[in-house]
């Protein structure tokens, strides 16, 4: 999921090297972040760590402290591709969602210093998951209610690493209990890991979001990765997917580029079904090119982009010509029937088809002029749509009732004319 989702972009590893498992992980790791900071109370949250890899189990998955040169690797192509995107024209609002940065106490318990005092790690884990994490030490009864008392130790006994170390651990001897400091058992240390690690597909990666403005999308990102792939060198395992607006806009074009024809082929199929002639069926269609010139120019008057959105409209437009050409053609062979001329009849179904024409344009037109012009809430995606619809609705009527009636006499009394040199040649000569 590239964040280009207005365009986001993703740097993730294509795979990821299999160590360590959930079994025996190494020299017990424990990470203890505490939210006092963000969540303004004093809970310790206590997750195992396995050690330094990336595997299927819940502890080397979770394993992202400081030395993670997956994380950092991450960031640093992230960081790459930023310094590269801020160059495009077009970027704006551009920034990395970062993952490292969260202080973690990350206490490692000693097994050999334990077994001196003929202890197990197990033993070292739970008086620190009791004393910074919390434990349950009984229940609370309130009418039908039950809630959990937890307790651990006071916030001045595990505020630094010196009150840390000093925690007592106790352990049974022969002559009585021995307490032992935590700092003889474990290494006690400070380190900076991850605050967050984003994850798809069972795999890592780093999000760069990125707005544009000023500037149509497909173009930007075509830029931007056209410096990206030069500049950015990703090692062996990595790649680079965009995602967010691009990546609908790449899925649109694709059921596009399959509708569209799909539709022609349909509209075909039904005009010749109308007019049993293939001559008149593409004598309907003359008027889609100056219906999509009306567009074109909409869009380029109100400085718009091409987008999604103004295609739909493109599409609307091909039926509203498709439609007009069908009532001229369908009038003219009415009146053509009667014996009068092509340029005649065409005159005569042009003049009693404008109303008709008219009206079918400029309701359309009407109607959609306030979101054409509109720059409220969401009036990037409709604005588009309408000013193509609005822009082909003043143009295409004017040039279908005056070009397009000449284009469609032309060809009509260009293929009458040859349909009627074989009558005439068939004629035989009066003889004397």
């Amino acid at each position: 999921m590239p964040f280009l989702r207005a365009a986001g972009i993703l740097l993730h590893p294509t795979s990821l090297p299999s160590r360590g498992g959930i079994g025996d992980f190494g020299p017990a790791a424990y990470r203890f972040v505490d939210f006092l900071a963000s969540a303004r109370q004093g809970v310790w949250q206590v997750l195992p760590l396995g050690p330094l890899g990336y595997g299927n189990s819940p502890y080397s998955s979770t394993s992202a402290f400081a030395g993670n040169p997956l994380l950092i690797s991450l960031e640093r192509l992230a960081e790459q591709a930023m310094r590269e995107m801020a160059q495009v024209r077009g970027v704006t609002d551009l920034g990395i969602f970062r993952v490292l940065g969260q202080p973690n106490l990350n206490i490692r318990v000693d097994r050999e210093k334990a077994a001196r005092y003929g202890m197990n790690v197990s033993d070292v884990n739970a008086v620190v998951q009791a004393a910074l994490g919390g434990t349950v030490a009984t229940t609370l009864l309130e009418a039908d209610r039950q809630f959990n008392v937890t307790v651990r130790l006071a916030p001045q006994y595990r505020d630094s690493l010196q009150s840390v170390g000093a925690i007592k651990v106790a352990n049974m001897t022969g002559s009585g209990n021995a307490y032992i400091p935590l700092s003889e058992l474990a290494s006690i240390s400070l380190d900076t890991g991850a605050s967050y690690i984003f994850r798809e597909r069972n795999q890592r990666f780093v999000p760069l979001k990125f707005s544009v403005r000023g500037r149509d999308l497909a173009g930007t990102v075509a830029e931007a990765q056209e410096r990206i792939t030069k500049n950015v060198r990703l090692p062996s395992g990595y790649q680079i997917q965009w995602a967010g607006e691009f990546e609908g806009l790449q899925k649109a074009k694709q059921r596009l580029a399959l509708v569209v024809p799909i539709s022609f082929v349909l509209i075909m199929v039904l005009l010749y079904g109308l007019f049993n002639s293939l001559r008149d069926s593409l004598m309907a269609l003359i008027g889609i090119p100056f219906a999509v010139s009306g567009g074109i120019l909409g869009l380029y008057v109100s400085d718009l982009d091409f987008s999604i959105s103004a295609a739909i409209g493109f599409v609307s437009l091909f039926g509203v010509s498709v439609m007009s050409g069908i009532l001229i053609i369908n009038r003219y062979n009415q009146i053509a029937g009667r014996g009068l001329s092509t340029i005649e009849a065409m005159l005569r179904a042009v003049e009693d088809q404008m109303r008709a024409i008219l009206m079918m344009a400029l309701s359309a037109c009407i109607g959609l002029l306030p979101a054409a012009i509109s720059t409220g809430i969401g009036s990037q995606v409709q604005r588009p749509l309408a000013t193509v619809v609005v822009g082909g609705m003043l143009i295409g009527p004017i040039m279908f009732l005056i070009v397009v009636p000449a284009l469609q006499t032309f060809f009509l009394r260009a293929g009458d004319e040859r349909e009627a040199r074989p009558l005439e040649a068939e004629t035989p000569l009066p003889q004397d």
